[in-house]
């Protein structure tokens, strides 16, 4: 089993009248380290539950004190899977530790920003929330020449657990349409008892299309037949799925910097793919480049996110069309980054460093891309 870089860290977040919380997309793997900690605590008592499961769904979200004192009564952690299914999982978890304060909860779902809220909110100070992405290049790629080699099928099929312990192409592309048919329309058609899934696919494919390029509502509602509201509307559950996530337009209000109009980009590569049923290898592609920005942009977010350095991050973009691909600050320090599958470096814009004196800015390619996404 390959290791995930973040089971350390959950592990030692396990704490008396805690909540510890693991969101991610379905088939991240976020049930594999939930029982990987399972085994490893093996001198504590643990109850292990599944909120799919509707007499478990019924008991935790009874908001009976007596109920879920005798639920966890004589148990040192309680773990959760699949919490998002379980209503008024928030308020049940919070009156669980209130009333029973030396338990220890461990929760995993998908659908993050609902669930997020349904749990933070009760329990401020007293739950820490962590991500899992499909594998990054780290948890997969010890040294610079393994993950060059990977590259070509990284870009293209992308980096779930299971196509990546895949034996073959075939194999990989058989698992991502399960998964894009089985898993990710499922937590999106959930949601907000959405019926029409073919429009959740025309909506991604044209979002894959524009990889890297300023996203108009207006225009997608008219490819779509339907209205900005409802594009929005969808956009957002899709963000919520972790399927994709918009960057905005990094700007000091100058004159000709563009702010408004987002870009999307894809958590994995091999999600983006499957929407279009493009599996072709890069030498025949026409969106290499594409391709290797979503690449580099989902990548560079997973490490800043896994090693806790509280970045954000933006496009940059003027009305005459000078451009960069991804504005990242931490702690107030701006690093700008172009991505160019090619070995060439490019010189930054003249608006930008007129601008952003004090930014760094650099040319990420197959010839240093490995020391930009190593943790």
């Amino acid at each position: 089993m390959i290791k995930r870089y973040i089971t350390g860290q959950l592990f030692n977040d396990l704490k008396r009248g805690h909540v510890t919380a693991l969101f991610g997309a379905r088939r991240t793997g976020k049930t594999t380290i939930m029982n990987s900690i399972v085994e490893s605590v093996t001198n504590k008592k643990t109850l292990v539950l599944n909120g799919e499961d509707y007499d478990v769904a019924s008991t935790l979200s009874s908001l009976r004190q007596e109920t879920l004192t005798n639920l966890v009564s004589g148990y040192d952690i309680l773990f959760i899977d699949e919490a998002q299914n379980v209503p008024n999982i928030g308020k049940s978890i919070k009156l669980l530790v209130d009333t029973n304060p030396d338990i220890s909860v461990f929760i995993t779902g998908s659908a993050s920003l609902d669930l997020r809220s349904k749990i933070g909110e009760p329990l401020t100070g007293r739950s820490r929330f962590f991500m899992l992405y499909p594998f990054s290049l780290n948890e997969i790629s010890p040294n610079y020449m393994d993950a060059l080699q990977k590259l070509p099928q990284l870009l293209v099929y992308g980096s779930y657990p299971q196509v990546i312990l895949a034996s073959n192409d075939k194999e990989k592309r058989i698992i991502l349409e399960n998964i894009r048919n089985g898993y990710l329309l499922k937590d999106v058609l959930q949601m907000e008892n959405i019926k029409d899934s073919l429009f959740v696919i025309n909506l991604l494919r044209l979002i894959a299309f524009q990889i890297g390029n300023d996203v108009s509502f207006n225009e997608l509602a008219r490819n779509l037949g339907t209205t900005v509201k409802t594009v929005q509307r969808y956009l957002e559950i899709l963000e919520k799925a972790f399927i994709i996530f918009r960057l905005q337009g990094y700007s000091r209000n100058l004159r000709k910097e563009i702010s408004k109009s987002p870009r999307f980009y894809f958590w994995d590569n091999g999600i983006r793919n499957v929407v279009i049923s493009n599996f072709n290898p890069l030498d025949i592609r026409d969106d290499v480049g594409k391709l290797w920005e979503n690449y580099c942009v989902s990548e560079r977010i997973k490490k800043q996110v896994y090693g806790e350095k509280f970045s954000e991050f933006y496009f940059w973009r003027t009305y005459d069309r000078q451009e960069i691909d991804l504005i990242e600050i931490t702690d107030t320090k701006i690093n700008a980054f172009e991505f160019k599958w090619g070995e060439k470096s490019v010189r930054p814009p003249k608006a930008f460093i007129e601008n952003y004196q004090e930014a760094n800015f650099d040319t990420i390619n197959r010839v240093n891309f490995f020391n930009f996404l190593k943790l």
